[in-house]
């Protein structure tokens, strides 16, 4: 099934056009079933998270890196094509001159996700997609069980998500939620004590938040600029703050994301584990 292109408008690479293109990227991508996998690392972790290649986009110097994974998949097409011809395509210089077009696996169940767990990060309206990604890579690293994602949150299979996250966002289980008015009592009878991160007058310091832990967290983290919703902080138990320095009064929400997380290990006297599988 090796197909060499010369033409980058060839109809067989649809997948892998117009990559630049944000809006349009994630209604394709969501309509058509599918998500980009990027880089050797991140296609053998999606390979591993048992789903399906729909094509191979690879360079010439990349398919002996590639072979063994090509070889799982003997019907599915591996388009070889040159360096420019990538670039015309995607609009942007391959790094790592390997791309696959996967299978989106079927929403999962939020109750399902969290059923085992015993900390998950809820994404609260998060619209920046390398936000997304950064925190789904410390929940991988600091022990985070799942993550759970608002209605409005981004994509975490979009292709700038999957490439920061070092494909964590294929090995950290995580499910979409409900509105908040259905979400905060099915994370409270799940068993769980939503913590918001924010910045109200009564928080809690994190560090006296995580002398006494609860058993089961659900971490909420906001979007940059707007913070978290009315909706969010209404559901929420406590509302926990990172005390800072010199006027600073917040943080980029992916890094509060692994300060948080390695604090709340810490308290609980964990060391992060393996990713279960998405």
């Amino acid at each position: 099934m090796l197909i060499h292109i010369d033409d980058a408008s060839d109809e067989r690479l649809s997948d892998y056009t117009s990559l630049t293109d944000v809006e349009l990227r994630k209604s394709r991508e969501a309509d058509e079933g599918l998500y980009l996998a990027e880089s050797p690392k991140v296609i053998r972790r999606a390979i591993a998270a048992g789903h399906r290649p729909r094509s191979f986009l690879v360079t010439e110097a990349w398919i002996d890196t590639l072979s063994d994974e090509i070889a799982l998949f003997p019907d599915v097409p591996v388009y070889r094509a040159n360096e420019a011809t990538i670039e015309t395509l995607t609009g942007f210089h391959l790094h790592r001159g390997a791309m696959v077009s996967m299978h989106r696996p079927a929403p999962r169940d939020p109750l399902e996700v969290m059923r085992d767990a015993r900390t998950v990060v809820v994404l609260d309206g998060l619209a920046d997609h390398t936000n997304v990604g950064a925190i789904f890579r410390s929940c991988a690293s600091l022990g985070a069980d799942a993550v759970l994602l608002s209605p409005s949150c981004a994509d975490p299979l979009y292709r700038r998500a999957v490439r920061v996250s070092m494909g964590a966002v294929l090995q950290v289980p995580w499910a979409r939620l409900p509105r908040w008015q259905e979400a905060g009592p099915m994370l409270r009878e799940a068993g769980f004590h939503i913590a918001a991160l924010g910045l109200n007058d009564d928080a809690v310091d994190l560090k006296d938040f995580c002398r006494d832990r609860p058993e089961k967290l659900a971490l909420v983290f906001g979007a940059e600029g707007p913070g978290l919703s009315r909706q969010a902080l209404g559901a929420a138990e406590s509302v926990v703050t990172i005390p800072m320095d010199h006027g600073v009064d917040s943080l980029n929400v992916a890094t509060a994301a692994a300060i948080t997380l390695w604090a709340v290990r810490s308290a609980a006297g964990g060391e992060a584990g393996e990713p279960r599988a998405l």
